[in-house]
This record gives C-alpha cells, sequence and structure tokens, in this order.
C-alpha cells in the first residue's frame, strides 16, 4: 500500500510532537511534585539579579562574602522596615477606618436602594443576617481552614528561608558553581550551554530589574494619587499594586479596583470613579510607556504572547504560574535565538561574533559574566 508523502510527514511530525508533549508533561508533574524547591530557587535568583550590582560595589573595597552579608542584611532590614510603616500606617487608622467605612456602607445601601437600582432595603439587612448565621454554623470548618492556613505560612517562611539560603551562595560563589556545571557536560556540549546561560541570565536579570521599576512607578503613582483623593490606606493600596504589577497585564487592574472598592466604602461613588479612571491612566502608563521604554532591551514580546503566557502559567499554577510565566517565555526566547544566531554564523567558541556579557580580560582570553557575579576565564 502506498502511503502519501504528506501523510507520512505529518505522521513523522506528529509522533515527534507527541514525544515532546510527554517530556513537557513530564517536567512539568516533576515541578509540582517538587514546587517549593522550584519556587525557592526561583525566588533565590530574583535576589540575585536584584543584589549582583550591590554585591560587586561592595566588593571592591570590601571581601566578597563580607559584601555578601552586608548586602542581604540591609536589604532584610529595608523590607521588615516598609512592613513595619505598613502596619503602624494601619494601626494608626484603624479608629478612623471603622468609622468611615460604617458611613460608607450605609451610604452605598442608601445608593442601592435609590434610582436606578431600587433595591429592596430589607435585603441587605438580610444578606448581613445570613452572614452572621453562616458564620456560626460553620465555626469549626473555618477553624479549621484557619489552621490549615497557618501550616501554608509556615510552608511560605521555609520557602523564603531556602530562597534567601540559596542567593547567599548565588551570590557568593554563583560563576564557581555554574562553571563546575559545565565541566560536568561533554566538551561538545560545552558552548552551546555556555552561551545558553550567560543569554539566560542576562534575560532573566534584565526583566527582574525592569519589572521592579516598573512596580516601584505604578507603586509611587497609585499612592501620591490616593493620598491627594484622602483615599484610606493609601500606604498599603500602594504596597499591593507593587506586589500585583509582578503579573503583567493582569496584576495592576486588579490591585487597582481593590482600590476602588476601598474608595467606594470610604468616599463615595464619586471618588470611587476617580479610581477607576486611574486605572485606565495607569494601564496605559504602564503599556504603552514603562514596558516599551525600560524593558524592550531585556525582553521582546509581542502583547499577545504576554497575554497568553500569564493566563496559561494562571491556569497551570495560579498565582505563582502567573508570576513566573512570562520570565520564563522570555529566556526561553532570548536563549533559542542566541543559539539560532550562533549556529546560523557557524561560530563556535570565539569564533564569530561575541555573545553580549563577554569582556576580553586583557590577558589573551575573555572573562565570562556568570549567574551570581563572578567571572570565569576562557582561553580563546
Amino acid at each position: 500500500m502506498r502511503v502519501s508523502p504528506v501523510l507520512r510527514s505529518a505522521a513523522a511530525h506528529a509522533w515527534r510532537l507527541l514525544v515532546v508533549a510527554v517530556a513537557v508533561y513530564a517536567v512539568f508533574a516533576v515541578l509540582g511534585r517538587f514546587h517549593e524547591l522550584g519556587v525557592a530557587l526561583f525566588l533565590g535568583m530574583v535576589v540575585t539579579a536584584l543584589l549582583r550590582p550591590l554585591v560587586g560595589l561592595l566588593a571592591r573595597p570590601l571581601p566578597r562574602a563580607l559584601a555578601v552579608a552586608v548586602a542581604l542584611v540591609a536589604s532584610i532590614l529595608l523590607v521588615l522596615g516598609v512592613l513595619a510603616l505598613v502596619g503602624d500606617a494601619v494601626a494608626g487608622q484603624r479608629r478612623v477606618l471603622v468609622q468611615e467605612f460604617a458611613a460608607g456602607v450605609d451610604r452605598i445601601e442608601r445608593w442601592l436602594e435609590g434610582p436606578p437600582f431600587r433595591l429592596d432595603p430589607h435585603a441587605l439587612t438580610d444578606l448581613q443576617s445570613r452572614i452572621g448565621g453562616f458564620l456560626s454554623r460553620n465555626r469549626s470548618t473555618l477553624l479549621s481552614t484557619a489552621l490549615t492556613g497557618a501550616g501554608k505560612l509556615v510552608e511560605v517562611v521555609t520557602v523564603c528561608a531556602l530562597a534567601l539560603f540559596c542567593s547567599v551562595f548565588f551570590l557568593h560563589s554563583g560563576g564557581s558553581q555554574w562553571a563546575w556545571f559545565c565541566a560536568q557536560l561533554p566538551a561538545g556540549a560545552r558552548p552551546r550551554t555556555e552561551l545558553a546561560g550567560r543569554t539566560a541570565w542576562r534575560t532573566f536579570t534584565g526583566y527582574t530589574h525592569g519589572i521592579v521599576l516598573v512596580a516601584a512607578t505604578n507603586a509611587v503613582l497609585v499612592g501620591l494619587a490616593l493620598f491627594l483623593l484622602g483615599v484610606p490606606l493609601s500606604l498599603p493600596l500602594a504596597l499591593l499594586e507593587f506586589f500585583a504589577a509582578f503579573v503583567p497585564l493582569i496584576g495592576s487592574p486588579v490591585a487597582l479596583a481593590v482600590a476602588a472598592v476601598v474608595a467606594l466604602a470610604a468616599k463615595g461613588p464619586v471618588t470611587a470613579a476617580i479610581v477607576v479612571a486611574l486605572i485606565v491612566v495607569i494601564g496605559q502608563i504602564e503599556g504603552h510607556v514603562l514596558h516599551p521604554l525600560v524593558m524592550s532591551w531585556a525582553v521582546r514580546l509581542h502583547p499577545v504572547v504576554v497575554a497568553l503566557s500569564v493566563i496559561g502559567g494562571a491556569i497551570a499554577a495560579g498565582v505563582l504560574g502567573a508570576v513566573v510565566a512570562v520570565p520564563l517565555v522570555s529566556v526561553l526566547w532570548a536563549v533559542r535565538q542566541a543559539l539560532r544566531h550562533r549556529d546560523g554564523d557557524g561560530t563556535r567558541g570565539g569564533a564569530g561574533p561575541r555573545p553580549h556579557g563577554d569582556e576580553d580580560d586583557g590577558d589573551g582570553g575573555r572573562a565570562v559574566r556568570l549567574p551570581g557575579g563572578a567571572d570565569r576565564r576562557v582561553a580563546h
């Protein structure tokens, strides 16, 4: 029986795609089984990418181990100071917040009872009594859920401690660790692996620096606007905006929607409408100014690819997947482009164009910048 060439080609591509799909599924199954380790390594690399320039600066007058310790301790103190400032702001406004929110709920009820909604005045009262009854009937279930949340908190603290532990060694001797890993590979695979590693780390570092700058800018804009509008909890809401901006396209609108609800309860519909308009303005600034200006040199992905990556990551692994998806896709794309450029030019080792990030050390070799900031000298 004669098989059509088109069918033969389709079958050949189909079984290869099936093998790739099985391999990808196996990788994600393993990562899902040990997701705590994956999260800790990811956070450790984020800390390394953020603190590596500071450690390099401090390592000039200080021993590198002391520079790593100073940078980490200063960063921890900064984070704890910000959290303490937020907690103090919330505690100081507690009584005023209770009064404003109580008045705001009454105002919202009157607003819903009038046109155009004309809600039954007894509906909200009945809803409040139903919520109280539900809490009374399910007290034990809620208590067990709270205990489960406490267990999750212990898990989060453990992951953060492991991430900090990993970042210490990444900052101190990440270059030597990467060199050791490359040395375990066959000689023919080392040049491609080194190029892929340099490209991946450069892209990841650029994305991390860019997204932190975008998030900080959004947080400052949101905090300043909410403060000028007199919305309570402006500092905690600005901090929420900072963390939400790590989820591109989706995080900022969600955080600002929370701010709009707070503004509605505390200041009324006019202020809430202004906050909703703020969502649109900051979204335009982030999408058309900040991302193209800050991150175009490190990440070149179409907005559709970014949106699909975020949604796919959220479906696969929740909020964490939404945060990790874009840098992961960016790194994979950058590595593919670098290897394709290298193979297309027929370059190996020192021949052909040199990847960005390699610098001559002035001694007949080149200093390869590796993760963690250390250099490894490679002969031409």
